[in-house]
């Protein structure tokens, strides 16, 4: 008896052991970094590279550190002027406030040398990364801590979490304050034959609302690919009164046949923008559709011409572009992505088009009601596929048509595949490399989410939009921004991306091997 009963102590000993190891190790101080998934932006005194989060538990004394060990790939040498390290203690969230230490790299191995005492809880430390002027896009940026040390020499290994800390490269169009204005907003993109990069977007001098305001449209040429931009050129001001005669929401196209590139956009005379504008075809009563053109690769441009006395019918309260980018299609048509608001106030997305290289344009009636802002490509020769913002929320919508928009069939797609938070969207074909070859791929662009504009997401489609591989697609931001973004193709091998963030506009050059695996 006496024997079964030590037996007995030593297997309740043991159960107990066994339960309170893992709360003895969760006793121990922890090191973990995470990195988000964002670029790092040329022109931005800051980029958040990685956080580090430090928890000591509750009666452990703390501890002092004195030094951050952190690792840098060679490309990342070349391309970064300095990291910066900020504490921002029990903030979680990314902050350049209160920097602790800077790092000029020169090597792969560099010590970020502290002072920094810290107690029980949960703290944090960001590491933020600057480009160099000549920093090259086209190549990116790893960067860890592999472990930190206190004062007595004691070293904490990092326990890394996360998928972000390689970091692609990016550029900054235009920057919110940058000249006096408040922000830039809604991009459209396209490529000329010369290779040229033609960006639009919203001036919006005085603050982030949309129309009516004092808005004009500006444009931003690249003639390297988008590694940098030329100054800005305002194309779009229709005079004073300039706060109350705004015009934006612009879309870009390039005609591959008269060289010419078409910009249109939605002019607000006085408050004749959504929740302003009435039916009839006056300024002074209605929003229109004015158009720009250049015919010199974007050097000068023409004066603003409305064409909406001949494509808005009268009862509707509103038609303007869909903002983004047009297309030419394969007989030599122009087509821009429209919407119209009818007389009933419901908005629709439709298509706006040109069979004369513009000198007339028309539209139809669009496939589905409660739809705005949308896109459209040319699948096969003479199908248009419109991907439209969709008001109920979750999803996108698509439909197509064979015949410029007369009779409209909605897409298997529709509303169920392509989630989407109730936003602007980008969508292009495009003939570029696939594991060696040329093709027809379709590219989507948005908040890859049903709410909430975050994770700005490139996708990818091998069959002109029928399936959508989850394989085939890339994270390029998951940073809450406006949310609105444009594509191009760049060159058989590169996609270019030009996105909102908070009130800048940024561009990133994706390589076709990043997104199509």
């Amino acid at each position: 008896m006496k024997h079964l009963n030590i037996v007995s102590r030593l297997t309740m000993l043991l159960a107990f052991l066994l339960f309170s190891l893992p709360l003895l190790a969760q006793q121990n101080i922890s090191v973990t970094t995470t990195a988000p998934v964002v670029p790092i932006i040329k022109g931005e005194t800051s980029n958040p590279l990685l956080r580090i989060m430090i928890y000591i538990p509750a009666g452990e004394k703390g501890i002092q550190l004195k030094k951050l060990k952190t690792k840098l790939n060679s490309q990342g040498i070349s391309a970064l002027e300095k990291i910066d390290v900020y504490f921002t203690n029990q903030e979680p969230l990314f902050s350049a406030t209160n920097k602790i230490a800077t790092i000029n790299p020169k090597a792969a191995d560099n010590d970020a040398n502290v002072d920094l005492n810290i107690g029980p809880g949960l703290h944090y430390i960001w590491f933020s990364g600057k480009l160099n002027d000549d920093a090259d896009l086209d190549s990116k940026v790893e960067f860890h801590v592999s472990e930190i040390e206190d004062i007595e020499k004691k070293t904490y290994k990092t326990n890394q979490k996360g998928s972000g800390y390689v970091k692609r490269l990016g550029v900054a169009v235009k920057q919110a304050g940058e000249n006096g204005i408040h922000t830039f907003r809604i991009p459209g993109i396209a490529t000329t034959d010369q290779g040229t990069l033609i960006s639009v977007y919203d001036v919006r001098y005085k603050n982030s609302g949309d129309l009516p305001g004092n808005i004009d449209v500006g444009m931003s040429r690249s003639t390297d690919g988008g590694k940098s931009w030329e100054p800005m050129k305002v194309i779009m001001d229709m005079g004073a009164p300039n706060e109350n005669n705004g015009v934006g929401d612009p879309a870009v196209l390039f005609d591959p046949v008269t060289k010419k590139i078409w910009v249109a956009a939605l002019w607000s005379k006085g408050n004749r923008s959504i929740a302003g504008s009435k039916p009839g075809l006056s300024e002074d009563v209605t929003g229109q559709l004015v158009l720009v053109s250049s015919d010199d690769d974007g050097r000068t441009w023409s004066a603003p011409v409305s064409i909406t006395p001949s494509v808005k019918d009268p009862e509707w309260n509103l038609f303007f572009n869909g903002p983004g980018s047009g297309i030419a299609m394969a007989d030599g048509k122009l087509v821009f992505a429209a919407q119209y608001w009818d007389e009933h106030a419901m908005p629709h997305s439709t298509i706006v088009y040109s069979s004369d290289h513009g000198k007339n344009w028309k539209t139809e009636d669009g496939p589905k009601s409660n739809t705005t802002e949308s896109q459209v490509i040319e699948t096969l020769p003479g199908t248009l596929m419109l991907n439209m913002r969709d008001n109920r929320g979750g999803f996108r919508s698509v439909a197509t048509t064979n015949n410029m928009g007369k009779t409209w069939t909605e897409h298997h797609t529709s509303y169920n595949t392509l989630p989407d938070p109730v936003c602007m969207a980008s969508f292009i074909k495009a003939n570029v490399m696939v594991k060696g070859k040329t093709k027809d791929v379709v590219f989507f662009g948005n908040d890859n989410t049903q709410s909430g504009r975050y994770n700005l997401t490139i996708k990818a489609s091998l069959d002109l939009g029928e399936q959508w591989n989850k394989k085939n697609e890339l994270l390029i931001d998951e940073r809450k921004f406006y949310g609105y973004s444009a594509l191009t193709k760049i060159d058989h091998k590169t996609i270019g991306f030009l996105y909102e963030g908070a009130g800048d506009l940024y561009f990133v050059r994706v390589p076709v091997s990043d997104i199509i695996k």
